[in-house]
């Protein structure tokens, strides 16, 4: 149920993230009337400002995050009149009774705390929130990923947040289950009846996973350097999306039923050892090309970095849906195109028909699932041509949300600031699907560092990664599949 008041605290209020997300994502419940109509947005950060500077500064920036048919100045002004500021250092304990005193002024029937933090500090903020008093049960609190840097700094949180708040109380946010295709795929999957039942290892060959984007690090350098791609995105996204496409159906759809799944394809994936790793992972980093500088030349960035800005990988599930159809990830950094996509590859008819026609090739069916951008659904048929014989071509049957005309994409961040306002965690990461996660991904971060001089392959700045993630999906199945374009027609597809 929606509380009648609430206090939204950001912890990192000075940063990008609340830029570029958090406050765009509440101007948009907002303007939708999705928020209660008493509610604050306290800043915290170590920039001085106050109040009115902090407004100022806001106002200043929100016109670039903000899209252009939104922006209404007299609702931006109305909007953030409710924002307010605190000077403080999150990691020093004597700004908290400050932060206590004024949320016990606002009489907030509900408040919720976001760490966008650095995540030194994710372990930090809630034991001076419990010293003072700010952990009750009227309060939440989320906290961005990376959850943990690898298994035993995982469950390190885990017991601070379990001394902290209730597990009900924490909601550990990954945006990508924010975003309506992901959420799409549970209804594409368990509400048509005829996906359903070719949903397994008999029809289906191999799968992909691809999340890469035409960018660099973006001045993050100090972060990328102790985190690298595959604690920033592997890990937690694209291991989310695994478990989408993956999970078994639940009994029904509330929090625990439907996590619990999560976690059962978590606990599923073939253990991983030393010669697996070495077959099936590739790692990479992007090289100057152009006038796009190499990720050893960024600020921040050590000269001789090993730290990877691409990583693939074969995952194999053993289950009795799954077992014997490799998974494939791939994600990257400085890659030709933004795109985040699950492709699902069906094994070829059991009779080619038509195989002995000169001239003929009959193709797999494929089904291209877009997260981002243009998010939609894609199924890539044969039809026969018109004319004599049997000639066959591939041809599309898409969906596209932007097609919907008046229904609008809601924002993956509001989504789930939404769901934590009412919470609901049934899209929020529970604490042994973390720990899962890290069980079965931190043997290649052991691996790793066990063997400094694993390969670490070279890609100029807008390929599609090193060559050696080709042979990876080659030496198993066919090939990865590349959108040229963003855009969801497989049409605009090609192959390196």
């Amino acid at each position: 149920m929606k509380p009648k008041s609430f206090s939204f605290v950001i912890f990192g209020a000075s940063g990008d993230l609340t830029k570029r997300k958090l406050i765009p994502a509440l101007f948009d419940l907002f303007i939708e009337k999705r928020l209660p109509e008493k509610f604050e947005i306290i800043g915290i950060g170590r920039t001085g400002y106050d109040g009115s500077e902090y407004r100022k500064y806001l106002y200043s920036q929100l016109s670039e995050y903000i899209q252009p048919e939104k922006w209404d100045d007299d609702l931006i002004h109305s909007f953030i009149s409710h924002i307010d500021y605190l000077t403080m250092d999150p990691a020093k304990e004597d700004g908290y009774p400050v932060l206590g005193k004024r949320l016990e002024e606002s009489g907030s029937e509900s408040i919720i705390y976001y760490l966008a933090t650095p995540p030194l500090l994710y372990g930090v903020v809630p034991k001076y929130l419990k010293t003072y008093g700010l952990n009750g049960e009227r309060t939440r609190i989320i906290v961005e990923k990376p959850f943990g840097y690898d298994l035993e700094s995982a469950r390190q949180l885990n017991d601070i947040y379990r001394d902290t708040f209730e597990e009900s109380q924490v909601y550990r946010i990954d945006h990508f289950l924010g975003k309506e295709t992901a959420q799409n795929i549970l209804a594409f999957r368990f509400a048509n009846s005829i996906f359903e039942p070719v949903w397994n290892r008999n029809y289906i060959d191999y799968v992909e996973i691809t999340s890469v984007e035409n960018l660099g690090i973006e001045n993050r350098g100090g972060y990328y350097e102790t985190a690298g791609t595959m604690r920033d995105m592997v890990q937690n996204h694209l291991v989310q999306l695994l478990a989408l496409c993956a999970m078994e159906p639940p009994v029904k759809f509330d929090a625990d039923s439907f996590r619990n799944e999560v976690v059962k394809v978590y606990d599923s994936l073939v253990p991983l050892t030393e010669d697996y790793i070495k077959d099936n992972v590739i790692r990479g980093q992007y090289m100057a090309a152009g006038n796009h500088l190499g990720y050893r030349q960024e600020k921040h960035v050590a000269p001789n970095s090993r730290t990877e800005t691409f990583f693939a990988m074969k995952v194999e599930i053993d289950n009795w849906r799954w077992s014997g159809v490799p998974f494939f990830f791939r994600v990257g950094k400085q890659m030709p195109t933004k795109v985040t996509e699950i492709v699902v590859h069906f094994k070829n008819a059991p009779h080619l028909l038509f195989g002995h026609v000169p001239g003929v090739r009959q193709h797999a069916n494929r089904l291209v699932l877009r997260i981002q951008p243009n998010e939609g659904i894609v199924l890539r048929f044969d039809m026969k041509l018109p004319g004599t014989g049997f000639h066959t071509k591939q041809v599309d049957m898409d969906f596209v949300y932007d097609e919907l005309g008046d229904v609008k994409m809601g924002d993956a961040y509001a989504r789930l600031i939404e769901d934590c306002l009412m919470g609901d965690p049934t899209l929020f990461t529970r604490a042994d699907a973390v720990e899962s996660s890290w069980r079965y991904f931190g043997k290649i971060l052991e691996y790793w560092q066990k063997y400094p001089k694993t390969p670490l392959y070279g890609y100029p700045v807008g390929t599609w990664g090193p060559l050696e993630s080709n042979s990876l999906i080659e030496s198993v199945r066919g090939s990865w599949t590349n959108p040229c374009k963003n855009l969801i027609h497989t049409d605009e597809y090609c192959e390196l």
